[in-house]
């Protein structure tokens, strides 16, 4: 069961996207836009190390779906934590993946933040639904990837919107390689993910295989139908 809405054809609603360029993302907007007239697509820039990638390819991915993308500046987030995703002198590299690398890359309230952000445009452009990539493997670790999380976030804007646009997480239900697998269905271009939290030497070394989100890419493309995206990607 995916979280949507129940269409089974485009309608005149609309949506808007939290487009990270990562794979939740990028494939939450695969499936979405099959239903959803998806006219605005938010980047965040809180000073992540890997800030300009994740930019540069939520462009292009906007771009291929023809949607309007704006960068969001949130300069205080990198200023008012300490995580690995944004201090230049904290490693992204894990062995494994538990709590301890969960803890090392947790920003506080962010996925709230980019929420309750997209909801104010929402408000200002009528828009109807929120497209979230939250995801059934990094709920497990991440509470604000879990379904009670995406049922909070609906009921908050009940009350501090005048729009109550309805949050909506396509791949909330899935684990990674099943997001893969969808993705495959959809035939999205893989090559235009970014899901790396280490900023990329160039263009020919797109993920590092040692931050826990290579970490848990890599592991879900073994799982999936099609192994020769290891190649690609990385």
């Amino acid at each position: 069961m995916k979280f949507m809405p129940n269409m089974k054809k485009k309608n005149n609603k609309k949506g808007i996207i939290l487009l990270s360029s990562g794979l939740d993302s990028y494939i939450s907007l695969s499936e979405a836009i099959k239903t959803i007239d998806i006219t605005l697509a938010l980047t965040f820039d809180y000073g992540q190390k890997a800030a300009e990638d994740e930019i540069n390819a939520a462009k292009k991915i906007a771009d291929k779906y023809k949607i309007e993308h704006k960068v969001i500046k949130l300069p205080f987030l990198k200023e008012s934590t300490n995580n690995s995703l944004t201090n230049e002198n904290k490693s992204l590299e894990f062995k494994n993946l538990d709590v301890n690398s969960m803890k090392a890359v947790w920003v506080p309230n962010r996925n709230g933040l980019f929420l309750n952000i997209a909801a104010m445009y929402c408000d200002a452009y009528n828009i109807d639904y929120i497209i979230f990539g939250a995801n059934k493997e990094e709920a497990g670790t991440f509470s604000d990837n879990s379904v009670e999380f995406n049922n909070i976030a609906n009921e908050f804007f009940k009350y501090s919107t005048l729009k109550r646009p309805s949050v909506i997480s396509p791949v909330i239900n899935l684990e990674k390689f099943e997001i893969i697998n969808l993705g495959i269905e959809n035939k999205v271009d893989f090559s235009l993910l970014k899901s790396c939290y280490n900023s990329s030497d160039n263009e020919n070394k797109k993920h590092c295989k040692k931050c826990e989100s290579c970490k848990r890419l890599y592991n879900a493309i073994l799982k999936s139908n099609d192994k020769s995206l290891i190649n690609l990607i990385f």
